[in-house]
């Protein structure tokens, strides 16, 4: 009978959440007492009520008030002619303690997102019976919201930071798991703290589910509810032993309480605490690379992969587009791989290759493939031969490095057309001009362009001015090039003056983007963080919030600004791993593009 009960009872509070969804749009928060005039020592009654469901109720201070019982909180639902209302409320028993006009204070509560409040509440209290005013905490009652958490609610609460391996090779793939144990209820959470991955090159598992998926683990001999919260594949970028700080969250835990009355003893009495949790920092021990039999030409691929080359045709004629495509796959750092090593016939004129990524992040790591595709054109007529790719990786599973090649091709360029067979220019040098015709030339036709007896430029103005152009162009060149070394000679200033630029290109791809959530925030995040880095003159791997803070202050800029500044990288970072945010992308993208422009005019 008592399961069968609390059966119905928990599935009257789904129903309450779920109809408050529908009906919550237009919630209204406001607050009521039985009376604005009291005595001393009277008790009187004062309610929050919303027309709908939220959380994080917030109650006013009750100065000058004593709290005899509250909150007492009252569901209900009403359905006339189909149209359903849900309201909850929140209600506290109080006493004045002290004569005069009183006030009692705007409480709050977030619904649908929207953090509403009440309007305050002016209270006339006359001489009435005297009131001894006892120490508020004697009188909190038991389902209020408390602050600090029993000291057993660690082994009831907590989350664990679960890497696949703790000892790896440089560039080797590390799958980490932030894990929630629980054995008491969770009405909220919020993220406090993302952990400094400095160190690591770091991507978010993508098909990981918006919402984690429970299920029971035993862990040291006790059952708890497991659900993973994050899960990130990190690639080491130096070797050494690097520490990944704490991951910080805060959750309102519902945990038993003393019974009251029967009714708390025949359905359970609970209470909300309010609990910090993070987990314990981790050590990753990051071997090197060996240096005994590395190939010549290793560009830093570790994992394990295959490669294949192919082309678009085999015969074509001179001047016409040729297409060399290399494809690498397999499971590793496929994002952080270099430029090929292709070698071409010095004929063929190569172009920079395109790159068309088709890869994953899952729980089994970064998998797929990556394309090269290279535009081509012989410039000659003959036969020729594309020498076999050769692409080497470091298998750490097997603790060696492999090489693998690609097949090489025959191809064979024919004469071109006349038109196309005239000039060319060489792909080593551009200035170089090649005559490809042999042919005798024709006889050219139409008007000589004689002049008359007389009729010459030589000593003319036009000639004059024309031999003064020379030494003029040859004195201004030679002062742009003075002051070109001059204001190029400081490489840090350089990068400085050029990093509005840089990150001009950064937030345009994420114009590109809007709608995209991950790829948006990233190139936000890796816009403003390489910005900060040339602008300040701070490595990547030194980079980070206090230093920034600490540079930008140096450089005495404004306190607004660097406030801007830190809570945009923070919404960033939070949006790339929150699966569910309020924030608009276009509004980060301005702001993203305001805070730049206003640090370039303030430094």
């Amino acid at each position: 009978m008592f399961k069968r009960m609390k059966i119905e009872y928990y599935i009257v509070t789904v129903l309450l959440l779920c109809t408050n969804l529908v009906f919550a749009q237009d919630a209204k928060f406001v607050a009521a007492v039985n009376s604005t005039q009291v005595g001393t020592g009277e008790q009187f009654e004062v309610s929050f009520s919303v027309n709908g469901n939220g959380d994080r109720f917030s109650p006013p201070d009750f100065s000058g008030f004593q709290v005899l019982s509250g909150p007492n909180v009252s569901n209900s639902i009403t359905s006339i002619n189909g149209n359903t209302t849900v309201s909850n409320s929140y209600s506290y028993v109080l006493v004045a303690v002290k004569e005069g006009t009183l006030t009692i204070g705007p409480a709050s509560m977030v619904v649908n997102g929207r953090r509403l409040s009440t309007s305050p509440i002016r209270m006339t209290v006359l001489k009435g019976q005297p009131v001894q005013q006892n120490n508020p905490s004697q009188n909190a009652p038991d389902n209020t919201l408390e602050q600090d958490a029993p000291t057993d609610l660690s082994k009831s609460l907590f989350i664990k930071a679960i890497p696949d391996q703790t000892s790896v090779y440089q560039g080797q793939q590390i799958l980490l798991t932030y894990r929630l144990y629980t054995k008491v209820g969770i009405v909220d959470s919020r993220l406090d703290k993302l952990p400094d991955l400095t160190g690591f090159w770091s991507q978010e598992v993508k098909d990981q589910q918006q919402q984690a998926q429970w299920h029971v683990e035993t862990y040291k001999g006790v059952k708890y509810n497991v659900a993973d919260v994050r899960q990130t594949i990190l690639f080491a970028e130096h070797s050494g032993n690097i520490t990944i700080d704490p991951f910080e969250m805060t959750f309102i835990a519902r945990v038993p309480a003393p019974a009251r009355d029967i009714m708390d003893q025949f359905f359970g009495s609970y209470k909300d605490v309010k609990y910090g949790v993070k987990s314990t920092p981790l050590v990753i021990h990051v071997k090197p690379l060996p240096e005994n039999g590395r190939p010549e030409g290793f560009t830093g691929a570790v994992g394990n992969f295959a490669v294949s080359a192919d082309v678009d045709k085999t015969e074509l004629k001179a001047n016409e587009s040729l297409t060399y495509k290399v494809k690498v796959s397999g499971s590793g750092n496929l994002k952080l791989l270099k430029e090929l090593n292709v070698s071409f016939p010095p004929d063929f004129e190569k172009y920079d290759p395109k790159i068309t990524d088709t890869i994953r992040e899952t729980v089994k790591g970064v998998s797929g493939s990556r394309m090269y595709s290279y535009l081509v054109i012989p410039r000659h007529q003959g036969n020729f031969t594309i020498e076999p790719l050769h692409f080497s990786y470091f298998n750490p599973a097997m603790g060696k490095y492999v090489v693998l090649s690609a097949r090489s091709f025959k191809i064979k360029v024919n004469k071109g057309t006349a038109d196309s067979n005239v000039t060319a220019f060489s792909a080593a040098n551009k200035e170089e001009v090649k005559v490809l015709d042999k042919d005798i030339r024709y006889i050219k036709t139409g008007e000589p362009g004689l002049s008359r007896q007389g009729e010459r430029f030589y000593n003319s103005a036009w000639y004059i001015l024309l031999l003064l152009t020379g030494p003029v162009a040859c004195i201004a060149a030679f002062m742009y090039r003075n002051w070109s070394r001059r204001n190029n000679s400081d490489l840090v200033k350089v990068k400085s003056r050029k990093a509005g630029k840089v990150a001009v290109r950064h937030l345009a791809n994420a114009e590109k983007q809007l709608g995209n959530k991950n790829e948006f925030y990233d190139a936000i995040f890796k816009g403003l963080y390489g910005y900060l880095s040339d602008k300040l003159n701070i490595s990547m791997a030194d980079l980070n919030r206090e230093t920034i803070v600490s540079s930008l202050r140096t450089r005495k800029v404004n306190e607004q600004l660097t406030e801007q500044l830190t809570d945009t990288l923070d919404r960033c970072e939070m949006a790339r791993y929150s699966p569910v945010t309020q924030l608009s992308e276009r509004e980060v993208l301005e702001k993203a593009k305001h805070i730049i422009n206003s640090i370039e005019d303030e430094i």
